[in-house]
């Protein structure tokens, strides 16, 4: 609704020449010409004259100030300028009609001025590289006057008088390549923004789409091959998810050498937990697309598995789980050997919440119709690690867990348990017989050695002087 109040005159304030004064982030420098800061009166005030007005007030909106080395500088003109990117947003939201084509550069251009700088370097007091998961993020000093760049440019893209056609000489390649560098700041609450705000924009401009998904993916090969350090990886994996659902089939080359080269190899950074939750889901989109990409994916999770970091092992049996969730039974039997065998390994760990995680896959319903299926191949590769484990592991939860899995293994098929039983019985004499023949051979090995007249009648040795070993004639004797 238009409100008509009187025009206040306008307040008009020299601002500083010193660069600094007017940078928003301590980072980069602003302008270095005198102008004004003006308090206008609404831009909704006077219809036929609110364009102007309109452009007035996103010019003003691109002055600059210092919140990081004199944050209690220019209080009044920051709360001018706060309370004009307020405005904006609340005229953009309930008004129509209000993006005209002389809005589009201004618009883009109050953005670009306000938020397009170069980040500072990842700040951790124990001179550590920023380890995400344990140290506090630094905050952006600016915020109060971001959030309001940030909102007014979500309601311009998403207006209902937004036309891509004309914004797209404004929002091209370059402004794209500046959004994506900003996802590396360290305010999750601007990261949240630019994910929205990258979404919007491939949602509206098509031409932009393949650009978007190729320097996403410069993006992830520097994390994953060089930097191992991105503040982004989970929104820009958000994003990703998004695009993924709304690929049409069949899939493109292109895109399933995303997965493959991209989306798998992200399972081997350090700091996968922190973008786990958005990796797992966007490698299950792509097998609900394609169930033919089942096994290139398990065969990659299952090289890339960890073998000393049991939390990170507990995220991969998590995943795994989501992906048999929805794998296709003719692609389960062409992996199952090679994954029961890893999850043998899991049942085995003396780590009780990854041996705990492995076993709770007898509690999903579909996962058991698969493993009943096929038991006469599963079970063989299982009942070992889980007879085992029955009675030697040290954590009585795992004990319950593990006879619950022999229980239904049991119920699956008698016949097949008691031969599997049976046969892990006779391995064990096997092995029993073996270790006894080699503890003989090595007491006949002692025997000859003792009657050894060389050994016999050598002096003892000197508590100064280790003993030399046998001469090469000594040992052809003891043969």
């Amino acid at each position: 609704p238009s409100i008509h109040p009187s025009i206040p005159p306008s307040l008009t304030v020299d601002y500083p020449t010193d660069p600094l004064h007017h940078n928003s982030h301590g980072v980069r420098g602003g302008m270095g010409e005198r102008g004004h800061l003006m308090c206008f009166c609404p831009v909704d005030a006077l219809t036929h004259e609110r364009e102007d007005l309109f452009v007035q007030k996103l010019r003003q909106c691109c002055v600059l100030f210092d919140f990081v080395s004199d944050p209690l500088s220019d209080l009044k003109y920051k709360e001018v300028k706060r309370a004009g990117l307020n405005e904006m947003v609340e005229y953009i939201t309930h008004n129509r009609d209000v993006v005209t084509e002389a809005i589009y550069p201004e618009g883009v251009n109050m953005f670009s001025v306000n938020l397009f700088r170069t980040l500072p370097p990842s700040s951790n007091p124990t001179g550590a590289e920023f380890d995400p998961e344990e140290d506090e993020p630094t905050l952006e000093a600016a915020w109060p006057h971001l959030q309001l760049v940030y909102e007014f440019f979500l309601r311009f893209l998403e207006s209902t008088d937004f036309q891509p056609n004309i914004a797209k000489k404004y929002i091209d390649q370059k402004f794209v390549m500046s959004l994506l560098e900003l996802f590396d700041s360290e305010d999750p609450r601007e990261r949240d923004f630019l994910k929205t705000i990258l979404h919007r924009i491939y949602g509206k401009f098509l031409g932009l789409r393949a650009y978007i998904r190729r320097q996403i993916n410069n993006i992830f090969y520097r994390f994953i091959y060089e930097t191992e350090h991105h503040n982004g990886i989970a929104e820009l994996l958000e994003i990703l998810g998004s695009i993924i659902n709304g690929f049409a089939l069949p899939l493109k080359e292109e895109h399933k050498m995303f997965l493959i080269r991209v989306l798998l190899p992200l399972h081997k950074v350090k700091s996968l937990s922190v973008y786990h939750p958005q990796l797992a889901y966007c490698v299950v989109q792509f097998l609900e697309k394609d169930s033919s990409l089942t096994e290139p994916v398990i065969v990659g999770l299952l090289k890339f598995w960890p073998k000393t970091h049991s939390p990170k092992e507990v995220m991969f049996l998590n995943e795994l789980e989501e992906i048999l969730d929805v794998i296709e039974p003719s692609e389960f039997v062409k992996v199952m050997e090679p994954l029961f065998r890893q999850l043998a390994k899991c049942v085995s760990s003396p780590h009780f919440q990854v041996a705990e995680r492995a076993l709770y896959y007898w509690n999903n319903e579909y996962i058991m119709s698969l493993i009943s299926d096929n038991a006469a191949k599963i079970l063989p590769i299982m009942f070992p690690a889980l007879y085992k484990n029955s009675k030697s592991h040290w954590n009585k939860t795992i004990h319950g867990l593990i006879y619950n899995a022999l229980k239904l293994f049991m119920e699956m098929n008698q016949k097949l348990f008691d031969d599997c039983t049976q046969q892990y019985k006779a391995e064990k004499q096997k092995e029993k017989f073996k270790i006894k023949e080699r503890e003989e051979i090595w007491l006949k090995i002692e025997d000859l050695a003792r009657k050894n007249p060389r050994v016999l009648n050598r002096p003892p040795a000197s508590p100064n002087h280790s003993v030399s070993p046998p001469s090469l004639g000594e040992t052809t004797a003891l043969g």
